[in-house]
């Protein structure tokens, strides 16, 4: 389903190349659950950003159900990240002046879907992750756990294939999806 096949990634800062990546290659079958260990500076994130298309790899190739990513413009990364990717954002980057429903409802603005439907879809979702009845409050009326469920929601609304994520909120996802 998924394919890294040699991807090295660079940054320039300062005059200076740094190495984030160096030929990673690694398969991920449908349905599997992988988890990504290493040193803080070791690559984590950037390799999540690249398989998440929020950041674009110096060489290699990132294969997505068989087709390469190599001629990707962006339009084609716009429809990846929006019909199969799911984002749990470590900081949760809620939106602080809308409500938890807008906030989840936003994963599904560009979906064609009708207002009316959003709104249904994201309270079924929210509902699932312990978060039924909450849905006018804002972000800062909420816990931290209750927060991370809102990212969490947010990124389930769209059955994504492929859901990114932080240890933190991996752990929190399964408690309240269960």
């Amino acid at each position: 389903m998924l394919l890294l096949n040699n991807i090295v990634k660079h940054y320039y800062a300062a005059g200076k190349t740094v190495e984030a990546l160096k030929g990673i290659s690694i398969g991920f079958r449908k349905k599997e659950f992988v988890s990504i260990l290493g040193p803080s500076g070791c690559g984590k994130t950037t390799l999540l950003n690249i398989i998440g298309g929020l950041d674009q790899y110096t060489s290699g190739d990132l294969v997505i159900g068989g087709k390469s990513t190599k001629d990707f413009k962006d339009h084609d990364w716009d429809v990846y990240r929006n019909h199969r990717i799911g984002f749990i954002f470590q900081t949760y980057n809620l939106i602080p002046h809308q409500t938890v429903l807008s906030n989840v409802e936003l994963a599904l603005t560009i979906s064609g879907m009708s207002k009316k439907q959003r709104v249904e879809l994201s309270k079924k979702v929210l509902d699932q992750v312990g978060l039924a009845g909450e849905y006018y409050k804002r972000p800062n009326q909420l816990s931290g756990g209750q927060q991370q469920r809102v990212a969490i929601a947010r990124a389930l609304v769209n059955d994504p294939e492929i859901l990114p994520t932080s240890r933190q909120a991996r752990s929190i996802r399964r408690r309240a999806c269960r």
